[in-house]
């Protein structure tokens, strides 16, 4: 095994195990022996969280499991994002992600945050209790095309229907897509709503953000072959 690839195997394991002291030693490690940041997370962090997303998914991993992974693929994170800066890395898609207004549950937040920055998404989290028009605002900033919300508690979920009424006033529904979880939320809550997709957790949710995000890119491709269709018919028209 190569140096690299043992620092990248104990960046896996420390993950999975939620060793938060050894993931943070087997970045400085990794940035000390020259490897590129991005590669450090790829290969290493989001490797990991990917099985630790399967052992949640099979019920081999609960919640706290999660979360002490989580917390040890951040203690990584926070050596090896400064160091993007220099990198001319990909362009990241960027998700807004929070807690509605009313609500200040973040567990599952936090760990929908951990598993959406493995998976490569720039996010923006808002934390908890926040207003509709902050979402919408903070989209609209960012050039966001995914807003993400959850709720533990029946009564905020009127907040998540004022985030889809102000989007629609705005003329944003449809450009902005938006994904709903938390205790309370289910798939008929979603439909009332008049939310995008549901995450049932945050495997799931990780899942169904991919899928928006591409079916914003793919919507985008038509309005620019269309806009191109429209050039070229009214330059043959002249």
């Amino acid at each position: 095994m190569s140096r690299k690839e043992e620092i990248f195997e104990r960046l896996r394991q420390a993950v999975i195990l939620g060793e938060t002291e050894e993931c943070a030693k087997a970045a400085q490690d990794a940035i000390d022996a020259g490897i590129a940041p991005m590669k450090v997370i790829k290969e290493g962090l989001s490797k990991a969280m990917e099985v630790v997303g399967d052992k949640f998914e099979n019920k081999e991993y609960f919640l706290p499991e999660m979360l002490l992974s989580a917390e040890a693929m951040y203690a990584g994170l926070e050596l090896l994002l400064p160091l993007l800066k220099t990198e001319r890395a990909e362009r990241k898609e960027k998700i807004v992600l929070g807690v509605v207004e009313g609500d200040i549950h973040d567990i599952g937040k936090n760990i929908v945050k951990a598993m959406l920055t493995a998976a490569g998404y720039e996010v923006v989290d808002l934390g908890v209790d926040v207003p509709a028009s902050e979402f919408i605002e903070k989209a609209s900033e960012e050039e966001i095309g995914v807003i993400a919300m959850s709720t533990m508690m029946t009564p905020t979920l009127v907040s998540i229907k004022d985030v889809e009424e102000k989007l629609a006033k705005k003329g944003l529904k449809g450009k902005v897509k938006t994904i709903i979880g938390g205790g309370t939320v289910t798939e008929q809550w979603r439909s009332k709503l008049g939310s995008d997709a549901y995450g049932k957790d945050a495997v799931e949710a990780v899942d169904k953000v991919k899928t928006l995000v591409e079916e914003i890119k793919e919507a985008v491709k038509l309005m620019e072959r269309k806009r191109k269709k429209r050039g070229s018919q009214a330059g043959e028209c002249r």
